[in-house]
């Protein structure tokens, strides 16, 4: 049984891996366990990944998929499989630096007090890297602050976060059965359902460092997509029942 599991999608992060993974257990969390859920990468990840459960034996899992199958249903079996594993809490986090391993203890020392805590962008001391453009600024701001609040009314300031602590009583009480996005738009879908249901939700401000290596996999469609996409959930959960 793990206290702790953090849940870490990769599609070619062979290098971030090992970096990440040693920063996270040299935080010394006890009862922490990670979880690697790899889509096949072609670059290797899946093998680094055995080669660290290895270096961390009992500490770090690893799942394999078989094939490049969307970031929401990796996130879905990663929390499912934390959820068998009796875990009381549940973090989510990419493995390219831009959610800092730093931010974990703060939110250990809040999730005790709310059922979901988010690494947020745009909160009062949030900010973004000072690499990004402003059309890349531009437009994940206008998504969040504007498109889905206006489609979907979210009171959450990054309704895109990526970067969550959450209780396992919230993630059984949105229930992981309903939730269908199967890519960016799934962070949306999880945040739209976990207000409509009345969780706490507390944002904390983060800086939103940059990849440090490789490429973002954020492209223009992709970004397209999901705003589209976010006119699905609304329909989707309309009936979901609102926290009075």
């Amino acid at each position: 049984m793990s206290e702790i599991v953090i849940v870490i999608p990769t599609y070619n992060e062979s290098e971030n891996l090992p970096e990440i993974s040693r920063a996270i257990f040299d935080l010394q969390i006890p009862g922490l366990e990670l979880l690697v859920v790899d889509d096949n990468s072609p670059d290797g990840t899946g093998q680094v990944a055995e080669k660290l459960a290895e270096l961390y034996p009992g500490r770090l899992q690893v799942m394999h998929r078989t094939g490049k199958l969307g970031l929401g249903t990796a996130y879905v079996q990663g929390f499912q499989w934390a959820l068998q594993r009796g875990a009381r809490l549940v973090i989510q986090m990419d493995a390219d630096f831009s959610h800092s391993p730093d931010y974990l203890p703060q939110f250990l020392k809040l999730i005790e007090e709310y059922d979901v805590v988010v690494g947020s962008r745009y909160v009062q001391g949030g900010k973004l890297d000072e690499s990004w453009g402003f059309g890349r600024w531009f437009l994940s701001w206008w998504a969040n602050s504007i498109w889905v609040r206006l489609i979907l009314g979210t009171r959450t300031h990054d309704a895109t976060a990526g970067f969550k602590c959450w209780r396992a009583s919230a993630l059984r009480a949105i229930g992981l059965d309903r939730i269908h996005s199967n890519g960016y738009v799934f962070q949306v879908e999880m945040c739209y359902v976990a207000e409509r249901i009345g969780l706490r939700i507390c944002e904390i401000p983060i800086y939103f460092e940059d990849r440090r290596i490789g490429r973002s996999k954020m492209s223009n469609p992709i970004k397209l997509e999901a705003a589209l996409r976010v006119l699905e959930i609304r329909f989707r959960h309309f009936r979901t029942k609102t926290a009075a």
